[in-house]
């Protein structure tokens, strides 16, 4: 799933790999902050499933992660926390150390409810 084939997708997904498309290297979000962005804060689930079926290298679904910086729900977490450490983020077993001041937090002007 990638951006390109947003006529295929909903308004939803597209909304969501265009939100995590703005996620600063180095930063993360949860899938929680993805589906408020996206316009559905209840909607992180979907976040999820969104992420697990992207397989874009240009949508940095690794810098998605669980509330309170838990790296679950990627399904390689190993390569997750690789990819996380290559762009300077401390990560531990399955943990992001100092998620507070990490965690990507934009300008609630860019949310847009669907």
């Amino acid at each position: 799933m990638d951006q390109a084939q947003a006529p295929s997708l909903g308004p939803f997904a597209t909304r969501v790999l265009a939100m995590v498309r703005l996620i600063p290297p180095g930063r993360v979000a949860t899938y929680g902050d993805i589906a408020s962005l996206a316009g559905r804060p209840k909607a992180w689930r979907s976040v999820g499933t969104i992420m697990r079926k992207c397989s874009s290298p240009t949508i940095p679904c690794h810098r998605v992660v669980s509330a309170g910086g838990r790296l679950g729900g990627y399904h390689n977490l190993a390569l997750k926390q690789q990819l996380l450490r290559n762009e300077g983020v401390s990560v531990g077993r399955r943990k992001i150390h100092h998620f507070s001041l990490l965690r990507w937090r934009p300008s609630s002007s860019i949310a847009k409810p669907l």
